[in-house]
């Protein structure tokens, strides 16, 4: 039987302690890394039409059963007054005390011939996934659950392919690319929004989405299928600058956006939290990387509102950790704001300097994206003192900046601010990706998220 969350935490005399040296390796992404290069595979986001496979990366949670629909309302802090079939949305769970597990696409799915009821099919990474499941295993829903873990998940588990092929269109040409291979024109279809087409004499679900903040659409279908579907993208795409896109650039797609991958779930303290890491395989813990250490992994923690979450927050319905939200709904012009930092260009280069000088260097700063735990938490300064974390870093040849997203202080909020981040660990942490280095600080510069003035201007709003 494998170890438990709760066993491994408990041999390595905490939460903080076991996460900030586990083993684990940083997010992988189980894609060809290039097809041409990352620089030119990230431009093509912005200026042309990029195809990213999202096929291998996720993990897909089918949820089937009478109880579905009240588990997901009772576990999410999303409104499901309304959610018919074929519609889509960013779906946020909390624990108990109201600080965030994590986030994910939640499809609204018509069950197939014989099935007699709907299927939700909730993807992203495994944390929010994992909570829904274990509130659905120990609660009193009739529900069923059918895991399709990511590629690398798979192979550890003997092999075999999805269930269903992703595909990422995204970019100024990715609609009229779209009405190429269906033949019809683009629909007009709201951000979130669902459609059905046919590509090459196959269906085709659809999901309007964009992750670098570019107009697109996320396509997915049977896994047999896929193979044809992107044949025809290939085929269609050379007239308008179809580029395919390997896992390093699309790792980096969501700093302009603002969105943040994997904050550190609220799992480790709390109500309910000691069965929950009973239940939890330890293989599914993750790691911390960063410059920000606490002794309370509470101090971790992250409200929905931090992340820019929190009008997404709704009280129309009873679910775990409402009473808490309400209750700090009250100080919400306290809590902190997520914003971009923008790192200066000297700095950036004296790291990298660092590594032709003589001396122990700054920690490497890996391109196009520099996380290196799972979950990576760096410190805010302003003078000696802790004005918020930063969450996600990486390079934007787009905005031509290296830039973190982060959660800062109101008071420290305003672009154009000038903050530091403190970028490496003192001391060094056994994690596998921390190499031996030092600590230094980075003059950054507070901008907006997303930072990206079409992300801010259409694809936001939208």
């Amino acid at each position: 039987m494998s170890q438990s969350a709760a066993e491994a935490i408990d041999a390595a005399g905490g939460p903080v302690a076991y996460l900030r040296n586990a083993q684990a390796l940083p997010t992988q992404f189980p894609v060809r890394p290039e097809f041409t290069n990352w620089i030119s595979e990230q431009r093509s986001w912005r200026e042309s039409v990029a195809l990213l496979d999202q096929s291998h990366h996720m993990t897909d949670l089918f949820i089937r059963g009478r109880d579905a629909a009240r588990l997901l309302s009772d576990v999410g802090v999303n409104s499901f007054s309304r959610f018919p079939v074929d519609a889509a949305k960013q779906f946020i769970a909390v624990n108990h005390e109201g600080y965030l597990i994590g986030d994910a696409i939640l499809f609204h799915l018509e069950g197939e011939a014989g099935e007699p009821t709907d299927v939700y099919d909730l993807v992203g990474w495994h944390m929010v996934l994992d909570w829904v499941e274990y509130h659905g295993e120990t609660g009193d829903y009739e529900v069923t659950f059918e895991r399709d873990p990511n590629s690398i998940a798979r192979a550890a588990a003997g092999g075999g392919d999805p269930k269903l092929y992703r595909y990422e269109l995204q970019g100024p040409n990715a609609l009229p690319l779209l009405e190429r291979v269906t033949g019809r024109p683009a629909p007009e279809t709201r951000f979130f929004g669902m459609e059905t087409f046919e590509i090459a004499g196959v269906t085709v679900r659809s999901l309007r989405h964009g992750m670098a903040g570019m107009p697109g659409f996320e396509l997915f279908g049977p896994w047999a299928e896929g193979d044809r579907v992107r044949e025809a993208l290939i085929e269609a795409g050379d007239e308008f600058g179809l580029t395919l896109v390997g896992s390093r650039a699309y790792s980096s797609a969501n700093l302009e956006s603002a969105w943040v991958p994997s904050p550190l779930p609220a799992i480790f303290t709390g109500e309910s939290s000691d069965a929950y890491l009973a239940w939890l395989p330890a293989t599914r813990l993750g790691s911390l990387a960063g410059s920000y250490v606490a002794d309370r992994i509470e101090d971790y923690y992250l409200s929905p509102g931090e992340l820019g979450y929190g009008r997404t927050v709704k009280f129309d319905h009873e679910f775990i950790g409402r009473a808490a939200l309400e209750h700090r709904s009250a100080e919400a012009e306290s809590e902190r704001v997520k914003v971009s930092l923008l790192w200066d260009a000297d700095d950036v280069a004296s790291i990298q300097r660092s590594a032709y000088e003589s001396g122990v260097p700054a920690k490497f700063l890996e391109f196009p994206k520099a996380r290196y735990g799972q979950h990576q938490v760096d410190r805010v300064l302003v003078g000696d003192a802790t004005v918020g974390l930063s969450h996600d870093v990486g390079y934007s040849v787009n905005e031509q900046v290296f830039m973190s997203l982060a959660s800062v202080a109101p008071d420290a909020a305003e672009p154009g601010t000038r903050v530091e981040v403190l970028w490496g660990e003192d001391p060094n942490t056994a994690k596998p990706a921390s190499e031996r280095h030092r600590q230094v600080r980075v003059h950054a510069t507070v901008a907006p998220a997303p930072y990206s003035r079409f992300a801010r201007e259409s694809y936001r709003r939208s």
